[in-house]
């Protein structure tokens, strides 16, 4: 067993692994400027929707009352009307990437410290590169991937979305098991 106080440089290097990767990826590759596509006569929607002063949350249209307004035949006829959305809204203003970036940090962290707990506890000190690699990376890509899935199964996400994303998981996933498997305690 390796304690997680002990696989401090790990958790941190590879949460800079990923920071770093995770920038190149949405910076320079293009494979995820296709994820959102422009809503049709975006400034006339976009007027429109100003008008009610909608707070930031999550929203569905339409959004029954319970599982009883799911039959009720005004749900029924507006679903099937449509247009039927899942809308997160935002922060009006100025773009402020520091927040989000510095949550991403704590994030990888966390999956890390996850993968460091799982490798440790199947793991001793001196264990195996490819043993410390497989432990440490199954478990971040759990961290980064899986629950990516419940977006398209119950909220309609694209798939090809999820799945560009899941893929960069796979990535940060095995930087993260690189690391572990470089700096295991031997």
């Amino acid at each position: 067993m390796v304690p997680i106080p002990s696989l401090l440089i790990p958790i941190l290097l590879a949460a800079v692994l990923v920071f770093v990767v995770s920038s190149l990826i949405h910076m320079v590759f293009g494979y995820h400027r296709k994820d959102f596509r422009p809503v049709p006569k975006e400034v006339e929607v976009q007027g429109a929707l100003r008008g009610f002063a909608i707070a930031p949350g999550d929203y569905l249209l339409p959004c029954p009352s319970g599982p009883q307004g799911m039959k009720s035949p005004e749900f029924v006829e507006r679903r099937a009307k449509g247009p039927v959305a899942i809308v997160t809204v935002l922060p009006s203003g100025e773009v402020s990437m520091g927040k989000s970036l510095a949550l991403w940090f704590l994030y990888s962290v966390i999956v890390g410290v996850f993968a460091a707990y799982v490798a440790g506890r199947a793991l001793g000190p001196g264990a195996d590169y490819l043993a410390v690699f497989r432990f440490a990376g199954a478990t971040a890509f759990a961290g980064y991937s899986l629950a990516l899935m419940q977006n398209s199964i119950w909220f309609g996400r694209s798939w090809g979305t999820t799945l560009r994303s899941m893929f960069d998981g796979l990535i940060y996933a095995l930087l993260t098991a690189g690391a572990f498997g470089w700096l295991w305690p031997r």
